[in-house]
This record gives structure tokens, sequence and C-alpha cells, in this order.
């Protein structure tokens, strides 16, 4: 009977301890309070229950304080618009080459490198670093961290810089009008959502096959080939199926023909967008971690036999005169920020930057172009502006313009050619890169 009792007080006590994390009575009318259901705050509650929040804390003040002049700006040509899709960081990257092709060859404004055919061969890609990943992790159990983000992220059509330099260094580029936009590449979720499911499918299978007596490599990359043979049907059925070779006539930008050859993929890039990537690098204002230091995410290419993106950690002091740099040198820039933080208001919510990271409040979501600075007469930085990929009728005619606060508070990726960056900070590359995890907080692929 002592037992019972004993038993049955430890029972009582635990759940005592518990109710007391728990919203009691005396606790709710303390709640209540924070409504006091006054007069203002019945007015804030009619106003808001039909609104959005975010769009009623926009500061108007903000919103006239910059005007549209840069005392430094890259001359850009026709926006883009990468639709409802999550491609940014495909149209930022080739926006960067197209924009140095239009100026060298003097091609139409509207000219562009298809979208479309390079997402063919990222999405190609992707589903065959899967799935030779799930190979290479086959003996560690489904509850592993690694074999979860795995099949958590099977594929998506976010990314970054890397992802560019890799696919069209090995897959080349056609024009637009080649190889031009489908629905399925304009509004990918759909397509994304079935390559995803299929992908599981197939990890589940190949796990189960490699781990078969008898199994050899030559045998399972045999039906890793069988599987990408369906994912390549998939893509070529929803996308079209990318040209192995196609004649194209080059305009000028008066309209007049100037030529008419036949290509290939690789030598339309060969001729016209030609680029030295080891001579491209990103820097990164992560203030959660050490800066000066060489970092590298795992899993964050989108080629098997690429590279995962390495970065360099720098303060804000160190990377706002690259950009001036590049950009008085008539040299657009890969960029990268928060831009769910882009309206006009007040900065506020109590957390700074490294707190935002560390909480998973903020980091890099949305690639754009860094094309222009406004500096004051003293060579600071008043306001910077992007050109987006939303099409030419979101924000300032297609364009992003923000203050220096926001750039230094949001601002998170830029990539930059060599010649901008000074000695001391390329030698830091000398380090060997620190290995971050896919899911570390600073792996969130641009859309």
């Amino acid at each position: 009977m002592k037992k019972i009792m004993l038993a049955l007080t430890l029972a009582m006590a635990a759940m005592g301890a518990q109710g007391q994390g728990g919203i009691s009575t005396d606790m709710m009318q303390q709640i209540k309070k924070g409504y006091g259901n006054s007069a203002s705050d019945k007015a804030m509650r009619n106003i808001l229950v039909t609104q959005s929040p975010a769009k009623l804390a926009m500061n108007y003040e903000n919103a006239t304080k910059f005007d549209s002049h840069f005392s430094n700006r890259v001359v850009s040509k026709a926006v883009t618009d990468q639709k409802s899709s999550g491609r940014c960081w495909m149209f930022t990257g080739m926006n960067v080459m197209r924009n140095k092709a239009i100026r060298k060859y003097n091609l139409p404004d509207n000219f562009q490198f298809s979208q479309a055919y390079t997402f063919f061969y990222d999405q190609l890609e992707k589903s065959n670093l899967f799935l030779q990943a799930i190979i290479d992790t086959y003996k560690k159990p489904m509850t592993d961290q690694e074999v979860e983000w795995l099949f958590k992220n099977p594929i998506g059509d976010g990314g970054q810089f890397t992802g560019v330099a890799n696919l069209v260094e090995k897959y080349g580029l056609v024009p637009s009008d080649v190889m031009p936009e489908t629905y399925n590449t304009n509004n990918t979720s759909s397509i994304s959502n079935l390559l995803s499911l299929k992908l599981r499918e197939y990890g589940l299978e190949l796990r189960d096959l490699a781990a078969q007596k008898g199994m050899t490599p030559q045998k399972l990359n045999s039906r890793k080939t069988e599987m990408l043979a369906v994912i390549y049907r998939m893509l070529a059925l929803t996308m079209g199926e990318p040209p192995a070779e196609f004649t194209w006539t080059m305009r000028n930008a008066k309209g007049d023909i100037v030529s008419t050859e036949k290509y290939t993929p690789m030598s339309f890039y060969e001729k016209f967008a030609k680029t030295d990537f080891s001579k491209y690098y990103m820097v990164m204002n992560d203030p959660t971690r050490e800066y000066y230091k060489v970092y590298e995410i795992q899993y964050d290419r989108h080629v098997y036999d690429g590279q995962n993106w390495k970065y360099i950690n720098l303060p804000m002091s160190d990377i706002a005169p690259m950009c001036i740099a590049s950009i008085k040198d008539s040299t657009m820039m890969y960029f990268s920020c928060d831009v769910g933080k882009f309206l006009d208001r007040d900065k506020g919510f109590g957390m700074d930057k490294k707190q935002r990271v560390a909480t998973f409040a903020s980091g890099s979501s949305h690639a754009m172009t860094l094309c222009a600075v406004d500096l004051d007469k003293d060579g600071k930085p008043l306001k910077w502006m992007v050109e987006n990929s939303w099409g030419p009728n979101y924000g300032y005619q297609g364009n992003l313009i923000m203050s220096n606060e926001w750039f230094n508070e949001y601002m998170f990726r830029v990539v930059l050619e060599d010649k901008y960056i000074p000695a001391n900070i390329k030698a830091l590359l000398s380090q060997k890169p620190i290995l971050l995890p896919a899911w570390d907080p600073m792996f969130a692929p641009e859309e």
C-alpha cells in the first residue's frame, strides 16, 4: 500500500510540475490584458482583419527618402521575369553574362540566354546528385540526419551561382528563341512535386539494392542510369528536349541581320559568353561565424561532379568597397539578400543580424543583379540598386532600391571578379574550407 501511495504522490507531483508550465486561469486573465479592447485597439483591429500587417507596417517617410538618381550605375538592358519559379539564381547569373554579351556584340536589348535550356539540365543534374548521394549514404540508417535531409530535399528549383557556373561549363548555352519558356519552366511547382515523388521512390529502391549481397557499383550505376532516363523523359515532356545543335540568326541593336550560323550549345557559349569562372569568388556576411575564414556547404552544388560553393566570410566594411569598385568598372554582380524584408519600414523587432540568422529569422532568400550605388561627396554609399527578375513592372522599372542601412542588415552574398578583390582577402582562399552541413541556416537556396 505504501508503494502505491508513493507512486500516486509522485504522479501528482509530476502533473503539478507540468501544470505550472501551462496557461492557467489566472495567467489567462493576465494575458488578456495585452488587448485592451480600447477605441484605438478596435480601430486597429478593424483595419488589420482586412489587410496584411506587413503592408500596413510600411513607413511612408522611408519611401520618400530616396530618389532614382545614382552616382554610379551599370547600364542594364531589358528586365527579365522568372514568373512563378524559384530560378532567381539562374536569371541573375545569366544576366551578368548577358549584359556583357549585349555590350560586346551590340545585341538587341531584349536578347536573353535560354533559362529553360539551363533549367532542364539543372533538374536532371540535381536528380543525379540526389540518387548518387543516396547510394553514397546507404549504410547510414534512415534516421541519420544527412539521409533525412536528402529525402526531405530530393530536388528543387532554387540554387546559387556555382550552379550557373557548373551547368554552362558542362552544357553550354542557347538563345531564348531556340528553347523558349514553357508553362512548366515558368510554373515549376507541379513538375517539382512529381520529380520529388519519383526520386524518393527511386531513393528507397537504391538503398535496398545497395544493401544486397553481391551488389556491385556497376550494377547500381546501371539502375541509376535507367532511373535518370525516366527523369529525362519527364523533363522532355514538360519542357521540351534541349537541342543538340541549332541555326541562329544574329541581329544587332538596330535589328539588322549580322549573320546566320549553325551552333552547338557549347560553341554558342564559347563565342558569346565564355567565362573564366575560376576568377569569380563568393563573399558573404555571416555574423554568426568567424570572419576572414573560408566556408563550404555540403551538397550545395547542382552537379555531382561539380563544386560545393565556398565563400569568404567578411564584415560589411570589406564587402562594400569591392562592390563599389565593380560598379565603377561597369561590371554587374550576382547579389543575394533577404528579400522578404524588402519593405519601406523601420528596422525593428529587437534582433540584430547575427541573432536573426541564428534563429532562422533571416537568411539569403533571393538573388538579383547588383548594378548601382549612390555615393556621397566622401565616397560613402547612401543607397544601392539591384536589377530584379520579377518583370519590368515590379519596383522601380523592375529594379529595387535599398538604403545603405538596409544593405548592411539584409545583404548576404555577392560574387565578385578577382580583380576587384584585394590581394590580402584573396590570400584567404589558401585556407582549407570549414565544411558546414546542408541544413545549416546559411544553406537556403535563392529562389
